[in-house]
């Protein structure tokens, strides 16, 4: 892998992404309005984005011999992302998402893992994670994240680490490893609040022995961006039509690292990240609606007129 400034490890997917009425119950059906066969997975979406946003991207998934000839392969590399050190699982096919959003935007997943369970025979990435300046661990398999954290912790690099829906799969010590060994913790609301739960720790408490930083993303409530030592700091959402909320907190996350890894203030970092996020929940999908970098900077300096 080439130098890059932000190494992502964790899921690309195919998604299936679906509108319906009400969640089906047990041993009924429910209609689905709406149906999209699109590219995903928390990990292809940060770095697809992050890419957009003028990072250096490289990608590490595990995926199936489905992916070598997808119209997705073709997208990250026109994005210039690299993916030279893709785990490829010839036994499997790539991981598939099945989101379904009902009209309250609440959500329903599953996940087929498929190709993912070559994570567990994979070694940390150490020479890609060596060229790297930030590494973001998405969701993906913990005991795969801790390690990659734990080393590119030690190598002095940029951690930053998002659970996401694969919260579930990590064990309270898992969480205490992988939390100690990261530098900025995303979450929304509900997972924030779980892994306080589960830790038996408030946020201050959190990030005395863990993270320096904690952002909670918090939906049309916007965000809070907890430092150590200094009061939260408050962004709010762009307002917009939200159509699908999938992918959201996704481009959050990279929007966010574009920015702070090019030492912009934090108010401006969530901001932008704010910005970011407004268009992809405009249509349905997680990169159908990615605006450029200079869409967003002016959508975000017209939110915000004449602020620091």
């Amino acid at each position: 892998m080439k130098n890059v400034d932000l190494l992502v490890l964790g899921h690309t997917a195919f998604d299936y992404i679906m509108q319906v009425r009400e969640f089906s119950k047990i041993n009924t059906s429910a209609i689905i309005d709406n149906m999209e066969t699109l590219h995903g997975g928390a990990a292809g979406n940060v770095a697809v984005v992050a890419s957009k946003m003028g990072l250096d991207v490289g990608l590490i998934s595990c995926v199936g011999n489905d992916f070598e000839d997808s119209d997705y392969k073709k997208e990250l590399l026109n994005e210039n992302i690299d993916i030279s050190d893709m785990i490829l699982s010839q036994e499997h096919k790539t991981p598939t998402a099945f989101c379904l959003t009902n009209p309250d935007d609440e959500q329903m997943f599953y996940f087929y893992w498929g190709a993912a369970k070559k994570y567990h025979e994979s070694p940390v990435p150490k020479e890609a994670i060596d060229k790297a300046k930030a590494v973001h661990l998405a969701t993906g398999d913990p005991e795969y994240n801790i390690k990659a954290g734990k080393y590119a912790y030690s190598q002095n690099k940029l951690v930053s680490f998002d659970p996401g829906q694969d919260l579930h799969l990590y064990s309270t010590n898992d969480l205490k490893e992988v939390v100690a060994n990261c530098n900025i913790l995303f979450g929304n609301e509900h997972e924030i609040e779980h892994i306080c739960d589960l830790l038996e720790k408030n946020i201050d408490e959190l990030m005395k022995n863990g993270p320096n930083m904690i952002i909670q993303t918090l939906g049309e409530k916007g965000s809070l961006i907890y430092v150590k030592g200094e009061d939260p700091l408050k962004i709010e959402a762009v307002p917009t039509k939200s159509f699908d909320p999938t992918g959201a907190g996704d481009s959050y996350k990279a929007a966010f690292l574009s920015l702070y890894l090019r030492d912009n203030n934090l108010k401006t970092c969530g901001r932008f990240a704010s910005t970011v996020s407004s268009y992809i929940v405009e249509t349905q999908g997680t990169q159908t609606n990615i605006p450029t970098r200079e869409q967003a900077l002016i959508k975000m300096n017209d939110t915000w007129p004449n602020e620091e």
